[in-house]
């Protein structure tokens, strides 16, 4: 199991990730040593302000979203390396991948994860070599224009953005750090913010098409229902499905995979009177009130136990589970389910 990073969210760029510095703390932390619990005995021992910042440190624990890697992000780390791979030879014509699916079932975690691995894998193939940038990540911003885009990958090489920067001095900036820094992968999310049946749209596609052409790396966006989406339509969409591979997101079904996922998630809790094996068996519970969306489970999760904390239970039960309030969306009914 790969958990997110233990450092303090008001440490500096916290988890920004989509600034140079954030993304490296990111990557950096997945190393650090885990916090575990203290014994009850060790508990007692700590001073007032020692049980403040043990206390702090497991909020800060639960409050961050703990990764497992499901089905879902292995095989988008396994397809995007793969990637990798056969694009480090082509010229031109780099395949990319898209991940997609309804919202809230896993596809930022699934990019970030991919990320993850190909940084890892960069810094063991080419240690000591600090000025390497291997991975850029960037989401689209709402009606995007293709300035904004350029804008966004020079915010996150840390170049000035001035109002007098046109695309093309962008575009030429971001160009040239990353041919330079060697990056060999673009991580863009929330890609269904562009839409091609505006001309705005349509020329924020143009913009990232032509980083892909050239940076000399695999490009791998992530969005809600892209397949759905006229991102994939008339010529410019042809051109992206023709060269992109989907690795589709979903609600997971009540099965082995999400029993072993509430079980990996409740080994990596927190708390004192927390008996192991608890929520377990609550696992079809959890299915049915969550709708087997990996986002809402973790947040009932942490959220419960971070309640714990609080309120001095230091354990999670169905009581405690059924006050956390479910996100709108998992609210809603489901085709194929009661109520």
């Amino acid at each position: 199991m790969t958990t997110m990073p233990d450092s303090s969210p008001h440490d500096d760029f916290g988890q920004y990730l989509t600034v140079l510095p954030g993304w490296q703390q990111f990557v950096e932390s997945t190393t650090s040593t885990t916090m575990t619990v203290l014994t009850t005995n060790e508990y007692d021992a700590l001073s007032k302000e020692e049980k403040y910042d043990y206390d702090e440190d497991r909020l800060d624990h639960h409050a961050r979203l703990q990764v497992v890697a499901t089905s879902t992000v292995r095989r988008t780390v396994t397809c995007g390396r793969r990637l990798t791979v056969l694009n480090r030879g082509a010229i031109s014509a780099r395949r990319g991948l898209i991940v997609t699916g309804p919202a809230n079932t896993g596809k930022t975690i699934a990019l970030t994860q991919l990320g993850l691995a190909h940084e890892l894998q960069d810094r063991r193939r080419h240690p000591g070599q600090d000025e390497r940038i291997p991975v850029i990540y960037i989401t689209v911003p709402p009606a995007a224009t293709p300035r904004m885009i350029a804008a966004e990958f020079a915010r996150f090489l840390g170049l000035p953005v001035l109002r007098s920067s046109n695309i093309t001095d962008l575009t030429e900036a971001v160009v040239g750090v990353c041919t330079k820094a060697r990056t060999s992968l673009v991580l863009v999310d929330e890609i269904h913010n562009i839409s091609l049946q505006t001309r705005t749209g349509a020329d924020a596609s143009d913009t990232l098409k032509y980083f892909s052409e050239r940076i000399p790396a695999t490009f791998a966006y992530a969005g809600i229902d892209i397949e759905d989406s006229d991102l994939l339509t008339g010529t410019r969409g042809d051109q992206i499905a023709a060269r992109f591979t989907a690795v589709d997101t979903h609600p997971f079904p009540y099965n082995a995979e999400w029993k072993a996922l509430v079980a990996q998630l409740e080994a990596n809790l927190l708390l004192h009177q927390h008996k192991p094996g608890t929520l377990t068996r609550l696992d079809r519970f959890l299915h049915t009130r969550t709708g087997g969306m990996i986002g809402t489970l973790s947040h009932q999760l942490r959220g419960a136990a971070v309640d714990a904390i609080l309120t001095g239970t230091e354990k999670i039960t169905k009581a405690g589970l059924l006050a956390v309030d479910l996100d709108i969306a998992s609210r809603r009914k489901r085709p194929g389910t009661d109520g």
